[in-house]
């Protein structure tokens, strides 16, 4: 399979999940994404089309630890996120896995944050 065809079956599987998943007020949608590299997660609020809560593996205190976009690096990114949307008053939110697999370090994450006291 080349490179476009799984571009595009990536590409299908983000919009299948967005026609499901969509953020509010009171239940932002939280979307993370893997590169290669870095881990990046956000809390989005769709009605408004505002980002409420942004977190990355590239940010001050957490590029100082390191991170890699494994399974380490999910867990503490995920804590770390909750941690800050719950100072941001974020209590409740939707995941989006971003058409990544609910497995492996999207698993870690998606624990990683509940743990921090993240409801979803």
């Amino acid at each position: 399979m080349n490179t476009i065809n799984k571009a595009r079956l990536l590409q299908n599987r983000r919009w299948r999940i967005r026609k499901k998943v969509t953020g509010t007020a009171a239940r932002p949608r939280l979307a993370v994404r893997f590169s290669t590299k870095h881990i990046y997660a956000q809390a989005i609020n769709d009605e408004a089309g505002t980002t409420l809560v942004f977190l990355s593996s590239l940010d001050a205190e957490l590029r100082q630890q390191k991170l890699k976009a494994n399974l380490a690096g999910a867990k503490v990114l995920g804590t770390a996120f909750a941690a800050k949307a719950k100072a941001a008053g974020i209590s409740a939110v939707v995941f989006d896995r971003s058409g990544a697999p609910y497995h492996g370090k999207v698993k870690v994450f998606a624990d990683a944050a509940r743990e921090g006291g993240l409801k979803f």
